[in-house]
């Protein structure tokens, strides 16, 4: 099983909640938890991008770093691990991000790749008046493969001269070319999402559901299985989930009863009004799950709470799961989540294998930069 981590590049991690570590984003901070997570030998990082938060008593994620900036930084302090950066597709040229991605490969030698987003959020864009209308909602995905497509085009040959929809293209070039293949993450989870997904994605990422039920998020892995069989494309699963672990099932269940008596209810309440803004057919079911109030205090993503052993046994029955490749990691206390996990779960994972295992000479490497 590959691991990442999901990054805080917003304030306050992934927690909504007054109970929970309060902190701004920082570059050091992201630098910490990266080189941290190379140090252990995990697989890549992943930035989100994020426009405007939900406001609340906590400013859940009003303070935010920039993505592709951001992992520019981290290719230069990294030897190893991969880095991905979020693209905003309505407010980014597809043919500027194909040439920063080209970019961030060069400095990171080939250890780059980009997860694009359709936006759910209206007023992340509204309020620069970039919003295209609420029509937008049902037609996203349509969007989104042209936008794929042009970068495609321009990181396969360096042309495209896509004449869409939405694009049009006249002898659009980029040069130098990635040195290495530009893998792309989605997020679909509705019909329309996994098609997507199945034509254009390397990798899906989807929701893990619920508090300690690992292969929940298992209908998801087969909706995009039979996706690609129409494709005849190889896309896997990545799960997003929480961990909040400790040394015993005890402690790690007392921290998460503490974060949910502190939920931002303020928040949490933006956060529904704004899932719910999409009403039309192909609305995702991973923006649907977040603003359901059952767990919102972590935006309603799986959690695993219990011991580092019993963390380690529900990641390797994720692992089960077919299609699955891997898994996303957030965690109450990053920089302590990243090194409890390198140390204390990820030993005990029948699911990592040596080949997992960071090089000696690569970690030395990463020590060096950090010292």
């Amino acid at each position: 099983m590959k691991v990442g981590i999901f990054i805080p590049i917003g304030n306050n991690g992934w927690l909504l909640s007054e109970n929970a570590p309060q902190y701004k984003p920082t570059f050091a901070l992201n630098k910490e938890v990266t080189q941290t997570a190379e140090h252990y030998g995990l697989d890549f990082v992943l930035s989100m991008i994020k426009l405007r938060g939900f406001g609340g008593k906590t400013e859940f994620w009003d303070h935010n770093l920039e993505s592709f900036t951001l992992m520019a930084g981290l290719a230069a302090v990294t030897t190893r691990i991969k880095l991905f950066a979020t693209a905003a597709s309505l407010v980014m040229p597809p043919a500027v991000v194909a040439r920063m991605a080209a970019t961030i490969d060069s400095i990171s030698g080939g250890r780059f790749g980009v997860n694009l987003v359709t936006g759910w959020q209206k007023p992340e864009y509204s309020q620069m008046g970039m919003w295209p209308g609420d029509e937008f909602f049902g037609s996203r995905y349509e969007y989104l493969a042209e936008y794929a497509q042009v970068l495609r085009d321009l990181w396969g040959t360096g042309r495209c001269d896509l004449q869409g929809q939405h694009f049009t293209m006249e002898d659009c070039r980029v040069s130098p070319l990635p040195q290495a293949d530009m893998k792309i993450i989605c997020a679909g989870s509705s019909g329309a999402g996994m098609d997507f997904s199945a034509k254009y994605a390397d990798y899906n990422f989807c929701f893990g559901k619920g508090v300690n039920t690992p292969k929940a998020f298992a209908p998801a892995a087969e909706k995009l299985i039979e996706a690609t069989a129409r494709t005849g494309r190889h896309v896997t699963t990545y799960v997003l989930v929480m961990v909040i672990a400790d040394e015993t099932d005890e402690a790690a269940r007392a921290k998460w009863e503490h974060y949910k008596a502190g939920a931002d209810q303020e928040a949490i309440a933006w956060l529904g009004q704004q899932g719910a803004a999409d009403t039309k057919s192909g609305a995702d079911t991973n923006v649907r799950q977040m603003a359901d109030p059952t767990s919102a205090v972590n935006i309603n993503m799986g959690t695993l709470v219990g011991s580092y052993a019993s963390v380690a046994r529900m990641l390797d029955e994720m692992a089960e799961v077919p299609g699955t490749e891997g898994v996303l990691l957030t965690f109450d206390h990053f920089v302590e989540g990243v090194k409890a996990f390198g140390e204390r779960i990820q030993p005990l994972m029948a699911s990592r294998t040596e080949a997992d295992s960071p090089v000696p000479s690569q970690v030395a490497a990463t020590q060096a930069l950090a010292a």
